[in-house]
Parts: C-alpha cells; sequence; structure tokens
C-alpha cells in the first residue's frame, strides 16, 4: 500500500513510529502537497466570482494559469511522498549488501553511491516545487479573495516548511558522497533556494499580515 493512500491518521501514525521511513522527506512532500492544495482553495473561491471576471483578461488568465500549475506540482508532490521513501530503502537495502569479498564490497559501494543521488534528486525535486510555486504566490496575494487571504499565508508557510525541510534532506546525504564538484555544485543550489524560498515567504507573510489588519 502506498503512502498516499493512507488516511492522515495511518500517515500520523506511521510517522509516530521507530521506522526511519517514511521520515522527514515525506512528510515535506506531504507539506508541499498541502500548501497547493491550500493555494488552489484560493483559486477555487476567486475565480468564479463578479470581481474576478472584472479584472483585465491578462490578469486572469495570468490567474488561470498559475492555478492549473498547482494541480500539477500537487500530483508530482504525492507521488514524491512515497519516492523519498522508496529512495530511503534503497539506501538501506544497498548498506545490507555483503562485503565479504573485494568484488562484494566494490559492488556495494557503487549501491550506495547510486541510492545516495537518488536520496538527494527526489527532496531535490521537492524543495524545487516548493520555490517555484512561492514565486507564483504573489498573484494570489494580490487578486485572490480576500476572505482567504489568511489562507495564503498558511499555504506560503507549509511551502517553505516543504522546500526547507527536503533540502535538510539534500544536504544530510551529500555528506555521504564522494564527488566533491557535485557537492560543491549542490550545496551552493541549496544555499541559493533556501535564501529565495525563505525571502519570498517573509515577503507573502507580510504582505498577509498587512491585508489582515
Amino acid at each position: 500500500m502506498k503512502l498516499i493512500d493512507y488516511s492522515v491518521h495511518e500517515f500520523v501514525k506511521e510517522l509516530d513510529s521507530a521506522s526511519p521511513a517514511p521520515g522527514g522527506g515525506s512528510a515535506s512532500a506531504f507539506a508541499t502537497a498541502m500548501g497547493m492544495g491550500l493555494s488552489r482553495m484560493i483559486g477555487h473561491l476567486t475565480i468564479p466570482k463578479k470581481k474576478f471576471k472584472a479584472l483585465e483578461d491578462n490578469i486572469q488568465s495570468s490567474f488561470i494559469r498559475v492555478h492549473e500549475s498547482f494541480k500539477e506540482k500537487q500530483r508530482r508532490a504525492l507521488e514524491l511522498l512515497d519516492e523519498d521513501t522508496e529512495a530511503f530503502n534503497g539506501i538501506m537495502r544497498a548498506f545490507k549488501m555483503p562485503k565479504d569479498t573485494d568484488e562484494a564490497k566494490q559492488k556495494r559501494k557503487k549501491a550506495i553511491e547510486k541510492a545516495t543521488y537518488r536520496a538527494i534528486d527526489v527532496p531535490f525535486e521537492i524543495a524545487t516545487l516548493s520555490h517555484e510555486a512561492l514565486k507564483d504566490m504573489y498573484i494570489l496575494v494580490k487578486h485572490g479573495n480576500k476572505n482567504a487571504i489568511s489562507d495564503i499565508g498558511v499555504s506560503a508557510l507549509l511551502l517553505y516548511a516543504g522546500l526547507e525541510g527536503a533540502l535538510l534532506n539534500v544536504k544530510i546525504n551529500l555528506s555521504g558522497l564522494t564527488d566533491d564538484a557535485y557537492v560543491k555544485t549542490t550545496s551552493e543550489t541549496t544555499k541559493k533556494l533556501l535564501k529565495e524560498g525563505n525571502e519570498l515567504k517573509n515577503n507573502i507573510l507580510e504582505d498577509v499580515h498587512n491585508a489582515i489588519g
């Protein structure tokens, strides 16, 4: 049974166990998916309204484009919820491989390395989805249904939680690689995403707090 098929109660209970997976990566994917869901809710509460239909056509088109893009991002985030746990389990399987001969040790080493790259790629994609969504949220703040303005703030918080949580998983897995060039490049990109994501989140929240008063 896939994690996305669990009830909320079942998923939380799975996190609340001695098993290391699902862990922070899958939880980050879920936070990202919830952030997308809230952003989509704001769109549903905005697009049918007369006030929205009175906006210029280009603004309506941009808003609807963002609304639809969140649907695809949410779908992918939910897939990544399971993929992150699968990636972690892949590392665990690789570590359990035999190492009784030099050939077996080499095979095990390569398997661990391959699994580690996968365990970096998955949370990195989660973070990227969150970052892209945060960049698109300004139009929701400006033209979204004002009765849902607090939900925009919660969406931004969830998306950023997904972003930073996922990047924590990227960073911890980078420590297991010996490819210095890859580690350096990925570390620099991680710092950039963290900085930009935090700034985007803070700007959205400032606008939300100002709008609420």
